[in-house]
């Protein structure tokens, strides 16, 4: 026996604490009756509709995607653009990525069909660590760095302290090589800071999540994560992200 909005998460229609609003709402039945009270446990032979829509009980699952440049963090693009689950054809869970990755970013981004799960992951307050490789325009100084580092001001606030790298510049092309570790997830947040400092992205790949990375893969290619690791990323989460 489950919690009803655990269930309702983990079928991928919505994270556990918007599925608590929508059975305080009354749009949730078991076995054909309203519930409005967040205490119910429901067992396998339980159905649960929400909305009037009987949920389909799939079996969590986790995958490690190698985002390849040129493609959508979504599961659907309007504009007919090829997105993350295009590679994951013969995945017959309805998964979807938890958090995104710009188009024109390569990189690790985790997919899955559970809603508890990636609403965890992607909470501010949990502080997952990302490391990521940019190259950049420009060779910036010492001290640019240490903006980097001590936080930038950017037009949705300033940016948590990160940890920066310069691995390797070409003074002929002027252009460097950084290492910056971050866990805030801003859209578009790491170009956005370098060129706070003046130093335009012109590629970026994210190499690390947490623990995990790309070792084995190709861009394009996934894997499952392991149970264990399902299990590190909550307890890393819960903790504060590792701090």
């Amino acid at each position: 026996m489950e919690r009803l909005q655990k269930v309702i998460a983990h079928a991928g229609i919505a994270s556990r604490r918007k599925a608590e609003q929508l059975i305080l709402q009354g749009k949730v039945k078991v076995n054909g009756k309203v519930v409005t009270e967040l205490g119910v446990k429901v067992g396998p032979q339980d159905k649960v509709e929400v909305d009037g829509i009987p949920i389909e009980r799939e079996e969590p699952v986790y995958y490690l995607f190698y985002k390849p440049r040129g493609v959508i963090s979504s599961v659907k693009d309007d504009k007919g653009r090829k997105v993350v689950t295009d590679f994951f054809k013969d995945v017959d869970k309805r998964i979807y990525p938890i958090g995104r990755l710009d188009y024109d970013t390569s990189g690790i981004l985790l997919l899955t069909n559970d809603g508890d799960f990636a609403n965890l992951l992607m909470h501010p307050r949990y502080e997952i660590e990302k490391v990521y490789i940019a190259k950049v325009k420009g060779i910036p100084t010492r001290e640019q760095l240490k903006q980097l580092e001590k936080g930038i001001m950017l037009e949705d606030g300033m940016t948590a302290p990160a940890k920066v790298k310069l691995l390797s510049h070409n003074k002929q092309k002027q252009t460097a090589i950084i290492e910056i570790r971050i866990h805030e997830g801003r859209n578009r947040q790491v170009r956005r800071m370098f060129e706070a400092i003046g130093c335009k992205v012109m590629k970026l790949k994210r190499e690390r999540y947490a623990f995990l990375d790309l070792k084995g893969l190709n861009p394009g290619e996934y894997r499952k994560l392991t149970p264990h690791e399902v299990k590190q990323l909550r307890a890393l989460a819960l903790s504060g992200g590792g701090k």
